[in-house]
C-alpha cells in the first residue's frame, strides 16, 4: 500500500493507492489562503500541517488496515513557495506563495544582478518564483532576513515535519530560480545573487529516490507496521504528469487546476525564456519538460461563482454542452497577473463588451473562454519554443465539465482526452513515486497513462469563431495594461 501526499492552495489532498493502482481512500482538508495586501498571496506553514495530520487520521480511522501496510509515501505541493526557517526549524513568518506577485521590482535587480540566470537556470525572473521573494524580505524585513538559516519549499516543509530531514527534489527545485536545472544542481552563483549560501538549501535528490523515513511517533500515530520511506516527490505538475505517464518525450497535458498548466515533456534541457516558457526537471531522472502557465485558471471560475452568488455546478448547467458562437463578452483571467506569455505580476483581469442584455451565462461562457484563450498563449508559447503539442491529456478540477474541455479544445485546435480519476492528479502521483522509492521498480513499467474516457475534438464551426476571437483576445492585454498606468 502506498499514500500520495498532496499540498494544493486550497487544500491538503491525500489518497491511498494499492498494489494494483487502485485508489482506496481518498480524503481532502480546506486550506484558506491570506491576502493582507493587493497581490500578497500566504499562508501559514502550521496550517498545512495540522490539515496533514486531520487528513490522515481520517484514513487511519476508516481504513485502519490500508494505512498500517503503507510502504512508501510521496509527497506533491504547489510550487515556488518560500518558507523560512531560522536555525531551530521554526517558520520566522508566513510562507509567500507561488501566486504572490509582490515582488516584480526584484526580479529586474536578480536578472541585472545576475546576467547568466536564464542561461542557468532555463526561465526568466517571475515574480512567483521563490529567488525574487528572498530579495524581497532581505529589502524589507531585514531583520527576519538576518535570522535565515534554511529556506524549504512547501512540501520540502511537509517531509521535515513527517521525518526531521530538509530534503528536496528537482522538480520542485528548479521552480526557485537556484538550481542549475541543467546540471540538477544547486547554483552557488544564482543563490550569492540573492544574499544567500549554500548552507541556506535542502540536499537534493530525484523525485523516485528515497528521502526520509517517516518517525516512529507518526507511525504509531497511524497504525503502521513499518515506518515507511518517504520518496522525493515532486512539484504538483511533475506529480501529475507521474500520475498520468508523461514520462516519455513528446507526452502532453493540459491541467486545469486553481492555476493552468500546459506541460510538454522533454529528453533534455530546452530553455526558452524569452518565450515566456518555463524548463524544469522532471520528477524521474533524465527527464525534463517545457510549460506554459496561466496563474489563473480554475480560480477564476470560483471567483466568478463567489460574486455571482451561484455554485460553480449550477453555472456551468445553465450552458449548453457545445457553446454554438463564442459569449459576447470577452474575459480576461489575469486576476493574479499572468505568466505565459507577458509574465506580467502587476497585470490583472476584466470583462470586456457588457452590455444591458448581458446575461450571467454568456459571463460564465466568457470566463471559461478567457482561460482557454491564456492556455492558447501558452501553446503558441511552446511552438514558439520549438515543441509541436497535436494532443493532450486533460486534468484538475476544470476536467469535470465537459463544455469547458469542448471550448478549450475549439480554442486549442487540438485534441483533447478525459481521462479516467483525472481528478487524482498530484496525489496518485506522489504515490507512485512513494512506491517507487519503496520498490526501486523501474518506473517506465510502473508510470502507464490512466484509461483514457472520451477524445474531445474540437468543433470546426467554433474552432473557426475562436480563431476569428483571438485577436481581439490578444489586443484587450496592451490596452488593459495601458489604462492601468494611466489609473497609477
Amino acid at each position: 500500500m502506498y499514500l500520495g501526499i498532496d499540498l494544493g492552495t486550497s487544500g491538503i489532498k491525500v489518497v491511498l493507492v494499492d498494489e494494483t493502482e487502485t485508489v482506496r481512500a481518498s480524503h481532502t482538508e480546506q486550506l484558506d489562503v491570506s491576502r493582507p495586501h493587493p497581490g500578497w498571496s500566504e499562508q501559514n506553514p502550521e496550517d498545512w500541517w495540522q490539515a496533514t495530520l486531520r487528513a490522515l487520521d481520517v484514513l487511519a480511522r476508516s481504513h485502519a488496515a490500508d494505512m498500517a501496510a503503507v510502504r512508501g509515501i510521496g509527497l506533491s505541493g504547489q510550487m515556488h513557495g518560500a518558507v523560512l526557517l531560522d536555525a531551530a526549524g521554526e517558520p520566522l513568518r508566513p510562507a509567500i506563495l507561488w501566486n504572490d506577485t509582490r515582488c516584480e521590482a526584484e526580479c529586474a535587480e536578480l536578472e541585472q544582478s545576475f546576467p547568466a540566470l536564464r542561461q542557468v537556470t532555463g526561465n526568466p525572473a517571475m515574480p512567483g518564483f521563490t529567488a525574487p521573494k528572498l530579495l524581497w524580505v532581505r529589502k524589507h524585513e531585514p531583520a527576519i532576513f538576518a535570522r535565515l538559516h534554511t529556506v524549504l519549499l512547501p512540501k520540502a516543509y511537509l517531509r521535515y515535519r513527517l521525518t526531521g530531514e530538509m530534503i528536496e527534489e528537482m522538480s520542485d527545485a528548479a521552480g526557485t530560480l537556484w538550481l542549475d536545472t541543467g546540471a540538477r544542481a544547486w547554483s552557488e552563483a544564482a543563490l550569492a545573487a540573492t544574499g544567500l549560501p549554500l548552507s541556506a538549501m535542502p540536499r537534493l535528490v530525484e523525485g523516485s529516490a528515497p528521502a526520509g523515513q517517516l518517525t516512529e511517533e507518526l507511525r504509531a500515530r497511524w497504525g503502521m507496521e513499518t515506518a515507511p520511506v518517504l520518496a522525493g516527490g515532486a512539484g504538483d505538475n511533475a506529480a501529475g504528469a507521474v500520475g498520468l505517464g508523461a514520462i516519455r518525450p513528446g507526452s502532453a497535458f493540459v491541467s486545469l487546476g486553481t492555476s493552468g498548466v500546459l506541460w510538454a515533456t522533454t529528453d533534455r534541457f530546452r530553455p526558452n525564456p524569452e518565450a515566456t516558457v518555463h524548463a524544469f526537471c522532471h520528477a524521474l531522472p533524465g527527464l525534463w519538460h517545457q510549460m506554459g502557465v496561466t496563474l489563473s485558471a480554475a480560480a477564476c471560475l470560483a471567483w466568478w461563482s463567489g460574486v455571482a452568488g451561484e455554485k460553480e455546478a449550477a453555472l456551468l448547467q445553465a450552458l449548453p454542452e457545445t457553446p454554438t458562437a463564442p459569449s459576447d463578452v470577452t474575459f480576461l483571467p489575469y486576476l493574479s497577473g499572468e505568466r505565459t506569455p507577458h509574465n506580467d505580476g502587476s497585470i490583472r483581469g476584466a470583462f470586456v463588451g457588457l452590455s444591458a442584455d448581458t446575461s450571467r451565462a454568456a459571463l460564465t461562457q466568457a470566463v471559461l473562454e478567457g482561460v482557454a484563450f491564456s492556455f492558447r498563449d501558452c501553446l503558441d508559447a511552446l511552438r514558439a519554443a520549438g515543441t509541436v503539442v497535436t494532443e493532450a491529456d486533460v486534468i484538475g478540477g476544470g476536467s469535470r465539465s465537459t463544455t469547458w474541455i469542448k471550448i478549450l479544445a475549439s480554442v486549442l485546435g487540438i485534441t483533447l482526452h478525459r481521462l479516467a480519476d483525472g481528478e487524482h492528479g498530484g496525489a496518485f502521483g506522489a504515490a507512485r513515486l512513494g512506491r517507487l522509492a519503496a520498490t526501486g521498480e523501474d518506473p517506465v513499467g510502473l508510470c502507464t497513462p490512466p484509461r483514457r474516457l472520451a477524445a474531445i475534438m474540437p468543433d470546426p464551426a467554433l474552432q473557426a469563431a475562436y480563431e476569428a476571437r483571438l485577436p481581439l483576445y490578444r489586443a484587450l492585454y496592451p490596452a488593459i495594461k495601458q489604462a492601468q498606468r494611466a489609473k497609477l
